[in-house]
């Protein structure tokens, strides 16, 4: 009997005569098929082995209409309507008490979602984890004292391209749906900053989104996110999350609830060819450190700015967007060996990941007074609190997180995300030094002093300016 497709067909024939919780065969014999025969071969027992794992998801949200334009010219005081939208998903059952993973954007702003099995049965789910970076949304439904299928996690990244690949998924509702392809290219990293997706021809359509992506042994190699398309349809572009990727952010939902991306502390760019004829290197590879923090684990590793960072742990980092996959796969403590480059110069070092760290620690306020911030709350900006709220992680100063309606900081017009750079020409270093600036200014209105002129700059997405001073409250 010939080799190549028809053994590994094989195998995943056999494997479903195994006992329960066997894993699947890790290693796949790679050869151009030498027959008709091996060409006309069936996927039917790969797709009976690992389709009852691909859910189908349901979503709801309910939408606020606003009042049209009539109903504002004419006065007419009807209540805003209410509607519902529904969208549509699929998901992969990971681990077999109901854990299911699926894409962040395709449970956004849900009200309501629900699982549907492929025996058609419905569950109730609810969201244990998300992280709209890496586009990954961890579920949990209670399926009782029931095992649910799983797909085992192809972690080891033995992919290759030209591999042959079936995507499950619920493509425009009609109901679960195989399509096969090859592995088109691996590491594409310019479809987001922290993935490394892998790229295939098999069709994948709106609603197969968070659906399997496996191989012929019945493994995940990834969960399909994303597809290429002009039409809305496919065009044979496919994306897929690794799923080294998925499995660290289901370890890291289930066991801490959230999912964590360790980081290195160092703000990184792609390297380009003239980038790379500067600093001595014989191609554009790597990413260059721009901006580190003094006291984040690449600082304390000895790393500076100026650094070209090649590979980590053995796996050659291209450029920015693929350190960030290496760094987002491994474990929060890991230590890493990080290959680099200074002034021409290869050297090594050992980096310790770890998440971003709240320091300076936040001290969230709320600034109260005879002032033109009265009625906002500030807090000291970090990396943790960045990530936390989608900002830089890398700004620091003191931030605006919140504004009361109708006080003076918001008919001053500041508005959440503003940064405070200085009061009256005084640069406050955190947010008890403003507190402080704002208390000896009220003290002394309050005991008859004459009210300053206010001059106030803020930091507005980047660009600092006057902030215009149009209303102050009443002196008691």
């Amino acid at each position: 009997m010939k080799q190549g497709l028809l053994s590994a067909l094989a195998a995943a024939t056999l494997s479903l005569g195994t006992a329960a919780g066997a894993s699947a065969q890790s290693s796949v014999v790679r050869q151009v098929p030498s027959s008709q025969s091996e060409v006309q071969l069936s996927y039917a027992p790969v797709v009976k082995q690992t389709a009852p794992a691909v859910v189908n998801i349901f979503t709801s949200r309910t939408v606020r209409v606003r009042r049209s334009f009539f109903d504002e010219m004419f006065g007419m005081g009807r209540a805003p309507q209410e509607r519902t939208e529904s969208s549509l998903g699929s998901g992969v059952i990971v681990r077999e008490r109901g854990i299911i993973v699926t894409n962040a954007h395709v449970i956004r702003g849900a009200d309501e979602l629900r699982v549907v099995l492929n025996d058609r049965r419905e569950f109730p789910a609810e969201v244990i984890a998300q992280d709209d970076e890496t586009d990954i949304a961890v579920l949990r439904i209670d399926p009782g004292s029931e095992r649910l299928p799983t797909l085992p996690l192809e972690m080891s990244g033995d992919i290759e391209i030209g591999d042959i690949v079936l995507a499950i998924g619920n493509p425009f509702g009609v109901g679960q749906t195989v399509t096969s392809g090859i592995v088109s290219a691996l590491g594409r990293t310019n479809v987001s900053n922290v993935s490394s997706f892998i790229q295939t021809d098999a069709a994948v359509n709106p609603g197969n989104s968070g659906g399997a992506l496996v191989n012929l042994s019945g493994e995940l190699i990834g969960v399909n996110t994303a597809i290429f398309s002009r039409s809305g349809g496919s065009n044979g572009i496919g994306f897929a999350i690794p799923a080294e990727l998925v499995g660290r952010a289901i370890d890291s939902a289930v066991t801490t609830g959230e999912i964590v991306r360790p980081w290195i502390g160092a703000r990184t760019d792609g390297v380009d060819a003239a980038m790379a004829a500067a600093l001595g290197l014989d191609r554009a590879r790597g990413a260059v450190i721009n901006e580190i923090l003094a006291d984040g684990p690449a600082g304390k590793a000895g790393l500076r700015k100026g650094d070209v960072i090649l590979s980590i742990d053995g796996n050659d980092v291209n450029d920015d967007s693929g350190l960030n996959f290496r760094l987002a796969t491994m474990q929060l403590g890991q230590r890493a060996r990080v290959r680099y480059v200074r002034d021409g110069r290869e050297s090594i070092a050992s980096i310790r990941v770890d998440i971003p760290q709240e320091s300076p620690a936040r001290d969230e306020r709320e600034l109260l007074g005879v002032h033109p911030l009265d009625g906002i709350t500030v807090a000291n900006m970090s990396p943790a609190l960045g990530q936390e709220l989608g900002f830089d992680p890398y700004v620091s100063g003191i931030i605006v997180l919140g504004v009361q309606g109708r006080s003076a900081g918001q008919l001053n017009r500041l508005r959440p995300g503003d940064l405070i750079v200085s009061i009256n020409g005084s640069a406050p270093s955190d947010a008890r030094a403003l507190e402080s600036i704002l208390e000896r200014q009220s003290d002394a209105l309050g005991a008859g002093g004459e009210a300053p002129d206010w001059d106030i700059q803020i930091d507005r997405g980047g660009r600092i300016g006057r902030l215009p001073i149009r209303y102050l409250p009443a002196a008691n």
